[in-house]
């Protein structure tokens, strides 16, 4: 088995995923208006419409209503980072250095979704 992507459901494929170009500096692969990819170096975050969802089961996947999965990018320097996304993002905390070492900078996307770019204390 191998973990190859994490998709996230929205109302607004073009607005997510353009916000995630910026956030990540990916560029996103727009598969048609309902699904778009950005493919990094270990994972793919995929994003679907909210009309997709009738393929896999009508209610399945409610677009911006989760409040329990994190979307985790770890990242050359955090603080850098903290500063390109000022005004791109809400800032849920400031980067911080964690009990386990990582320095941690938590935001939301624009439909909520929690993201954490992170940066390990040591390799």
């Amino acid at each position: 088995m191998q973990f190859v992507s994490v998709r996230v459901i929205t109302h607004d494929v073009a607005r997510l995923a353009g916000f995630y170009e910026k956030a990540t500096g990916l560029a996103a692969r727009r598969r048609s208006e309902q699904f778009a990819e950005l493919v990094g170096p270990s994972c793919t975050l995929a994003i679907g419409s909210a009309e997709t969802m009738r393929l896999f089961g009508a209610g399945a996947a409610v677009p911006e209503s989760n409040r329990t999965a994190i979307l985790e990018f770890r990242v050359e320097d955090v603080d850098r980072e903290y500063e390109r996304l000022a005004g791109l993002a809400e800032i849920v905390q400031e980067p911080t250095t964690m009990p386990w070492g990582n320095r941690s900078l938590l935001f939301r996307d624009p439909d909520g979704n929690l993201v954490n770019y992170f940066t390990p204390s040591a390799p």
